[in-house]
């Protein structure tokens, strides 16, 4: 095998996404997962009321346990995972060992449970990166109890939630005059609403792809639409199980969700049911977008064939008028005559340029 043969070789799983296959596919719940403690870890604190708000951040999940006996609403947001500070919180706040194990594991499928009084939600913020032109997730667990909402991220380093905390500064705003129900609606909202900031990227790719692929398909414009394939399959994997989460809460009788907000949790819903149908959308787009490249291949094979037909057939004369003066007979005509080598070269000349006249007349070429 050649050098540029061996590197091309090395370099097909990297460019058909081998790697991010695995990565898409990686889920086996039968084994323990096993997470890496989060290096930082950042906890922060917002109690509020209609007239006040207390925003802080603490050091240690020991200090925000208070909030559990205050008649504010409190969200406690933390950034970084670690088991022990997930297990203090938690027990904190009498929450089920099950939703501690929900929250620690990893690909977890997005998913709603009661349990024990409180209301549990784990789903992923997906993001797009520009730079790989990927999609990207972070699993969060947000916990829904009387008059307070814990949610749990995994990147301390961005979510998506900041709008809500500056609808939690102002005075007058809805945010602030509703219960904690109100508060999970606010967060699920944001996180369903990004979502489609990341469909806009994907759509954004499969333009530019399509354009590629109708101008001058390739190899790479395969192995694009192959990546691109993938990067739906994880929104779909994402998009159809928030769906039901949703729809799960909106059928939910409990006693923490007020009948008032059915409807922005049904708003919600409405969103998700959108994104979904978007995402499908972008794989019908995708799989057309795979078969107009084998079309392609297919058109280009058979304008190659074509001009090697032709040039097969314009070659037949010479090569059957060359044969039979290349006979062993004693007796051949024009053999002996001075002007026969330039009637056999003239005859394999205007018969291919007859027959090209002919072609073209057909309309063959």
């Amino acid at each position: 095998m050649s050098p540029q043969k061996y590197l091309r070789y090395l370099m097909l799983p990297s460019l058909f996404g081998t790697a991010r296959t695995k990565e898409i596919l990686q889920v086996n719940p039968t084994i323990v997962p096993t997470r890496e403690e989060a290096k930082d870890v950042k906890i922060s604190v917002y109690e509020y009321n209609a007239a006040t708000i207390q925003e802080y951040n603490v050091e240690t999940v020991s200090e925000c346990l208070h909030c559990k006996d205050t008649d504010y609403i409190s969200w406690i947001n933390i950034d970084g995972l670690r088991k022990t500070d997930v297990e203090a919180i938690c027990n904190g706040y009498d929450i089920h060992p099950l939703v501690i194990e929900d929250i620690l594991s990893i690909n977890q499928r997005p998913k709603m449970d009661e349990v024990d009084n409180i209301l549990f939600c784990l789903l992923n913020m997906l993001y797009f990166n520009e730079e790989k032109s990927s999609v990207e997730s972070e699993q969060i667990s947000i916990i829904l109890g009387k008059n307070f909402v814990l949610s749990f991220q995994e990147d301390a380093q961005r979510d998506v939630f900041n709008p809500v905390r500056t609808r939690l500064k102002i005075t007058n705003a809805k945010i602030r005059q509703r219960g904690a129900d109100y508060l999970c609606y606010s967060l699920l909202d944001m996180i369903v609403d990004n979502y489609f900031i990341v469909m806009e990227k994907v759509g954004e790719q499969i333009e530019l792809l399509e354009e590629e692929v109708i101008r001058s398909s390739n190899t790479r414009s395969l192995a694009r639409i192959n990546k691109l394939r993938k990067e739906l399959i994880v929104l779909k994997r994402n998009f159809a199980p928030v769906r039901d989460l949703l729809n799960g809460i909106i059928r939910s009788e409990s006693d923490l969700l007020e009948d008032r907000h059915t409807k922005y949790y049904k708003d919600v819903y409405d969103h998700i049911v959108q994104a979904f149908d978007l995402s499908e959308n972008y794989r019908d787009i995708i799989m057309s977008m795979q078969d107009l490249y084998i079309n392609n291949v297919n058109l280009r094979m058979n304008e190659v064939m074509k001009v090697m037909a032709i040039v097969t057939c314009l070659m037949a004369p010479a090569t059957v008028i060359g044969g039979i003066f290349g006979m062993n007979f004693d007796k051949i005509p024009y053999l002996h005559n001075d002007w026969g080598f330039f009637i056999a070269v003239g005859l394999m000349l205007l018969i291919p340029l007859w027959m090209l006249r002919l072609f073209r007349k057909r309309g063959w070429f």
